[in-house]
């Protein structure tokens, strides 16, 4: 079967073009990036996203250089209803770092730099039961092209919270055990597989690190299989202020796993960054869509339904022999 275009851009469209569910026949994972798209991954469906990286900072006024190696993780589940997404997130990182003007010693550390569990929950969907989303099969024009509605963005709300260890050295002096977090996630898409998203968030909420940060992300569907994305984020905190670059591209490998790879980059030397990722998102497959009887999937409940217009037909064409045989022999008899 031919896969349905992938990742964050088509996959969320045709999630949309199910008016009652989020669920999509292909997994729908928020990497490559950083950004959260404002769906869910479905009810009943169980997905792992997660991979590891290596990152160079210099410091040129600090006459430092950190050399780290991390991995970033996330764990999603459509819980009870589709809107609704519970998530544990995090990442995890061992630094090394050197000091150019040997005033210092050399400096070895690791510790997770952040550590979430949360909840995002879907308040508006543009394409619920949209009658004028529905592909059209006769015009390629059509499904191509521009539509005012698509700027009406759907709209996810997220809250959360962070747990940070004393000492961290990831994180400003004093900071440590639980604080808020909280995210709106917006999402367009777009004709021709573009999809927009924006994340604006609030981090570490009335602690001596309360960021806010916002994330622009976008993709764009090459292939079936291959997708492209761009993406920047602005962070500011009197801890910590950057503006960060990112661009990559995901693979779909098969329906429940995507290979992902990316570099991220910034234009300032205090400090300068320079990273690098590989990941990968894998999802175990429990939906059952509760509009569906005696099916356990959108692929099963087509083929059903194929079965059963067939079986229509033959039970059609059989009480037609039927009819026609009654009436020669009710011709014979008169």
């Amino acid at each position: 079967m031919k896969a349905i275009k992938p990742l964050l851009s088509a996959l969320t469209f045709f999630a949309c073009l199910n008016g009652f569910s989020q669920y999509t026949e292909v997994i729908n994972s928020n990497r490559p990036g950083v950004s959260k798209s404002a769906f869910a991954v479905g009810t009943n469906v169980l997905q792992f996203e997660a991979g590891p990286y290596m990152l160079t900072e210099k410091h040129n006024l600090a006459n430092r250089k950190d050399n780290s190696f991390g991995l970033d993780f996330a764990a999603r589940y459509g819980l009870l209803w589709s809107p609704l997404e519970i998530n544990v997130e995090g990442t995890f990182q061992s630094t090394k770092r050197t000091y150019s003007n040997n005033l210092a010693e050399d400096d070895r550390f690791s510790n997770f730099k952040t550590l979430t569990i949360g909840a995002k929950y879907l308040v508006y969907d543009p394409y619920k039961n949209s009658e004028e989303e529905k592909p059209n099969i006769y015009s390629w024009k059509a499904n191509h092209s521009f539509k005012w509605k698509n700027l009406i963005p759907a709209v996810a709300v997220y809250v959360g919270a962070n747990f940070d260890t004393k000492d961290n050295p990831f994180t400003a002096y004093g900071v440590e055990g639980f604080s808020p977090k909280v995210m709106l996630a917006t999402q367009n898409n777009l004709a021709g597989g573009w999809v927009f998203v924006t994340n604006f968030i609030l981090d570490r909420i009335g602690t001596d690190q309360n960021d806010f940060s916002y994330i622009l992300t976008l993709t764009k569907s090459i292939t079936d299989q291959w997708v492209a994305f761009g993406e920047t984020q602005g962070i500011k905190s009197d801890f910590y202020a950057d503006n960060l670059f990112r661009f990559g591209g995901a693979y779909l490998w098969s329906k429940n796993f995507q290979l992902d790879a990316g570099v991220t980059l910034n234009t300032k030397d205090t400090p300068s960054v320079f990273g690098a990722t590989l990941g990968a998102s894998y999802r175990l497959d429990f939906h059952v869509d509760k509009k569906i009887d005696n099916a356990n999937s959108a692929e099963e409940e087509l083929e059903r339904e194929m079965n059963s217009r067939g079986e229509n037909k033959k039970e059609k064409k059989r009480q037609r022999k039927q009819n026609r045989k009654k009436q020669k022999d009710v011709d014979f008899d008169s």
